[in-house]
């Protein structure tokens, strides 16, 4: 087993807690691609950030004001590089193609619940290699799968 340098370097925020573009307010889950980008969720800001390698600052690549995320929590990207939230308090995952300026629901979004067309705080997001994603359904003690359509 390899071992670690135990000094890190920081690749996104470390400019205080706030919502300028060089900041994180309570970063939760990350995802990093290929080129080594780093995509944060955002939690308080309501965002997701990407970082590419190097960058001083990110940019918002989902969400970024109230009424798109709430307390955005796991996030992935597909191979289409397609990015994928788990909208924690909105119960729902949200969908950002590339170069859209807005998400579109693919799980969820018919409000808190049990049903299985519904989420309660999903959190964490996973694919497999025939394309189904897993979503940890937090508050409702499970996971599920979803087919989802490209």
């Amino acid at each position: 087993m390899g071992e670690y340098d135990n000094e890190g370097i920081v690749v996104a925020g470390g400019n205080g807690h706030g919502d300028q573009l060089n900041q994180l307010n309570f970063p939760t889950f990350i995802f990093v691609d290929e080129d080594q980008s780093v995509y944060v969720s955002d939690y308080n800001n309501h965002r997701v950030m990407k970082w590419r390698k190097g960058a001083k600052k990110g940019t918002v690549v989902a969400g970024g004001n109230r009424n798109e995320l709430s307390q955005p929590e796991g996030v992935i990207v597909d191979h289409l590089g397609q990015i994928y939230v788990a909208d924690s308090k909105n119960h729902r995952v949200m969908r950002w193609c590339e170069g859209k300026e807005e998400g579109e629901v693919v799980v969820g979004g018919n409000g808190k619940g049990i049903q299985s067309n519904q989420l309660s705080s999903p959190n964490g997001l996973s694919f497999d290699d025939e394309g189904n994603l897993y979503v940890a359904d937090f508050e409702n003690h499970r996971v599920a799968k979803f087919d989802i359509i490209l």
